[in-house]
């Protein structure tokens, strides 16, 4: 069951993921580095991206 939710809101994960890293490396890139994790935009998008995942799998399991 888990695998299924995770596989079903694998999408809103890939694309929090993508647009995090994109945003985030353009604003490191002009100098602010202000609310990165440990300085890295990998490691906040990678967290951003979980967070979303881990919405979207409750959302699907509670309104399915």
């Amino acid at each position: 069951m888990i695998q299924q939710l995770a596989m079903q809101s694998l999408g809103a994960g890939v694309g929090v993921f993508l647009g995090v890293l994109i945003g985030l490396g353009i604003r490191k890139r002009k100098g602010n580095t202000e609310g990165l994790l440990g300085g890295s935009v990998i490691l906040t998008a990678s967290a951003a991206a979980g967070l979303a995942m881990v919405v979207m799998m409750a959302m699907k399991h509670f309104t399915a």
